[in-house]
């Protein structure tokens, strides 16, 4: 007997051939580990990202000031803090992209979630929550341990997606159709990060964040687009509609927020 024909379909797969995974699935990640540091991989836009990150960065205040980067990835900032003098520490759920970020400068990198940050009350001096709240199905509690954590005085800085009509557009219909810019199915636009409440949740926890936009420079971006080569300069300032970012001081004492 002839065996039956194969009729299931082939699984879809992304430009870069990893598996088209539901959204914001976490295994996308390793899926695309090899593409962290490639000039025209999945994740160039995030290098820009990070080099406006990085200049919110303070200098440290004390030697051996730790720097707890959240949702590190493949390491993306750490170019960008050479030489600064901090103690660089990752915190990431994807057990390749840890390997990666270490390869490429990260002191240290623990995993660990964004919800459950496993480091103690006030033990570190700067936290960067680098385009990973618009990803955790609990940003109320990411954004309460990332202020549990640290230093009173000092610094929370973040960057994420606004939860808007303009954001949803560009950056799910518009971006993740282009190579570089986002990679298919990476946002769930129903964990776009509301401003009012973000604003409201680091007050509540001692940060007084203080918000502003973030957008790509039109005239290197159109070169990158027919070129696809080549860095893009993030330009701060303006509406926050789109791309955001944050950064605030924490003061005096904090209650305990840590999860169960």
């Amino acid at each position: 007997m002839a065996d039956a024909p194969n009729t299931a379909a082939p699984e879809a797969r992304t430009k870069t051939g990893a598996p088209l995974r539901p959204r914001n699935h976490p295994a996308q990640y390793d899926d695309l580990a090899d593409q962290w540091w490639k000039p025209r991989g999945a994740f160039a836009m995030l290098h820009w990202i990070a080099a406006a990150r990085a200049r919110l960065v303070p200098p440290p205040s004390r030697g051996e000031a730790v720097l707890l980067d959240v949702a590190c990835g493949g390491g993306l900032l750490a170019p960008h803090l050479d030489g600064l003098g901090y103690v660089h520490i990752g915190v990431d759920l994807s057990p390749t992209a840890a390997t990666v970020a270490h390869a490429h400068g990260v002191d240290a990198v623990v995993r660990g979630d964004a919800c459950r940050l496993p480091f103690a009350d006030a033990s570190v001096d700067v936290v960067v929550a680098g385009e990973i709240l618009e990803h955790v199905p609990d940003r109320p509690l990411a954004v309460a341990e990332c202020c549990r954590v640290l230093r009173p005085g000092g610094t929370l800085v973040l960057d994420t997606v606004a939860d808007t009509w303009l954001a949803r557009l560009l950056v799910v219909t518009v971006a993740e159709r282009i190579p570089g810019a986002a990679p298919r199915h990476i946002h769930d636009p129903a964990l776009f990060v509301d401003r009012r409440a973000l604003l409201v949740e680091c007050a509540s926890h001692g940060v007084r964040l203080r918000l502003n936009g973030l957008r790509p420079s039109l005239v290197q971006l159109l070169g990158w687009l027919a070129r696809r080569r080549g860095e893009v300069d993030m330009v701060p300032g303006g509406p926050t509609t789109v791309l955001f970012q944050g950064v605030g001081v924490k003061v005096g004492s904090m209650r305990r927020t840590a999860a169960p």
